[in-house]
């Protein structure tokens, strides 16, 4: 857990006290390989931080297809921003593609660290907008450059998820078929 505090303190301050509240609040969560963080269709109803292993957020498109979004690996929060603040109901799933653990907070928990830690609402936003800036930053590039280029940046942006996940899920992040992303791998190689 030491991992969360070390994190949330690159962007701001926070004393003794408010550091043992924070663990305080925190739960561990243990998801099996394929289990579900929050579920489409469902609001979130909690704040993780990955300690251990990889999850992806997906979707299902018109046509049924599972589409992968993004990977989310160790000492990164994941949350449904949207769902979880707006209280809707979220779009995507989360779903854990190792074992994973993660650091939990319930909506509740989180509420009160906010209306108790002075500064915990400036962390978070700051925390909330480098994630979006990481996000815009791994899929912008990705509609316009072919598939190897697509592959290479993929492996700069996630070099500890490629030999970790399925990769069926790599294909669908990049949008290509698995036979076209094992060609391109072989050719690399």
């Amino acid at each position: 857990m030491k991992e969360f505090i070390e994190y949330i303190l690159q962007f701001g301050s926070l004393n003794q006290q408010q550091i043992d509240l924070v663990l305080k609040k925190a739960n561990i969560l243990e998801l099996h390989k394929d289990e579900y963080f929050s579920e489409a269709g469902k609001v979130a109803q909690q704040v993780g931080f990955v300690l251990n292993g990889i999850v992806r957020v997906c979707y299902y498109n018109n046509k049924g297809e599972e589409i992968t979004k993004y990977f989310i690996d160790e000492n990164n929060l994941v949350v449904d921003l949207e769902s979880f603040e707006n209280e809707i109901p979220s779009t995507a799933y989360v779903q854990a593609i190792t074992d994973t653990t993660i650091m939990v907070f319930s909506k509740k928990d989180w509420k009160e660290l906010s209306n108790t830690i002075v500064n915990w609402d400036a962390i978070v936003h700051k925390v909330v907008s480098r994630a979006l800036m990481q996000k815009v930053e791994r899929r912008s590039p990705q509609i316009s450059e072919d598939a190897t280029t697509r592959y290479l940046k993929f492996l700069e942006i996630y070099p500890n998820v490629v030999n970790r996940v399925p990769l069926s899920f790599v294909a669908s992040y990049l949008g290509i078929t698995q036979s076209s992303l094992s060609r391109i791998r072989k050719n690399i190689s």
